[in-house]
């Protein structure tokens, strides 16, 4: 037997952790899955198990008969798709700017870009509502009560992380690549967008994924911005339909809450292959 095949103590341990570690994570949305799937009686059963002998589709049935649920999965889509799209092409854009050029108060801005992650979110929603309210009479599109709210507040929130983390990316691209470029004939808008935009793609990605993980989930904003008319609520505002005063339906609310993790989970796996590949492999390729 060659040492190859033969596992370091170290080795065997620390994948022991990882397993425990991942099996640590994906309890809760196994647990989640599975009183989706249970029926009433043992959801609230004094004595839980984890498993069901009699599964049932009935609260799937039920969350999806919420009225306007199509409405609300539409609602999401397009805050989460537009945030992603117009996040990834200013973040990349400011990126590539405050790398490649060198300009006054440049690192005066790249520490701001930090400053603004270190602020709590909770501590702002009183001043974004006043600011949207103040937006909406310019811009009725972009006011309360209206999904461009969301969207703004969204970008607001998203780009400065995403300017932080394509900013490495685009620094590990060799200058010479540029160079070589120009000697070819290209374009500084050529080499922007058919040289480097694919170099930093595993930077786009997974600039994309927290993004879509962030709009998608949002409670507090759309609660807070979308202050009437159930048409343009997003999910996570449907599922307050399942919340009673005298008894929560918790199998609703998981099987909605599952139906919300499916598409977070199908975007996840359109992109993993780029987000799992690195920036050397791509320059090298």
């Amino acid at each position: 037997m060659g040492r190859s095949s033969v596992k370091r103590p170290g080795r065997t341990i620390a994948e022991i952790v990882t397993v425990l570690v991942a099996a640590v994570v994906a309890f809760p949305l196994y647990w989640m899955v599975l009183a989706a799937v249970k029926p009433a009686d043992e959801i609230v059963s004094t004595n839980p198990r984890p498993w069901t002998l009699r599964p049932t589709a009935d609260n799937f049935v039920h969350a999806l008969t919420v009225q306007n649920f199509g409405r609300y999965l539409l609602n999401s889509v397009l805050v989460a798709v537009l945030v992603v799209v117009a996040g990834l092409l200013l973040a990349f854009l400011a990126a590539t700017a405050l790398t490649r050029f060198r300009f006054r108060s440049r690192t005066t801005l790249l520490v701001m870009l930090l400053v603004v992650q270190m602020v709590p979110v909770e501590a702002l929603t009183v001043p974004l509502f006043f600011l949207m309210k103040s937006v909406g009479d310019v811009a009725p599109a972009f006011g309360l009560n209206h999904l461009g709210s969301l969207v703004l507040v969204h970008l607001a929130f998203s780009l400065p992380f995403a300017i932080w983390m394509l900013r490495g990316f685009v620094a590990a691209v060799p200058v010479e690549l540029e160079e070589a470029a120009t000697l070819d004939g290209a374009s500084r808008f050529r080499f922007l967008w058919q040289v480097l935009f694919p170099l930093v793609a595993p930077g786009l990605v997974a600039t994309s994924v927290l993004s879509f993980i962030h709009a998608w989930n949002d409670f507090l904003f759309a609660k807070t911005f979308l202050i009437s008319g159930s048409d343009i609520q997003t999910l996570p505002l449907a599922l307050q339909a399942f919340v009673k005063p005298d008894q929560n339906d918790w199998g609703a609310i998981m099987a909605g809450s599952t139906l919300m993790t499916i598409p977070v989970l199908v975007f996840f796996v359109l992109v993993q292959r780029r987000l799992v590949s690195g920036l050397a492999g791509a320059v090298k390729g």
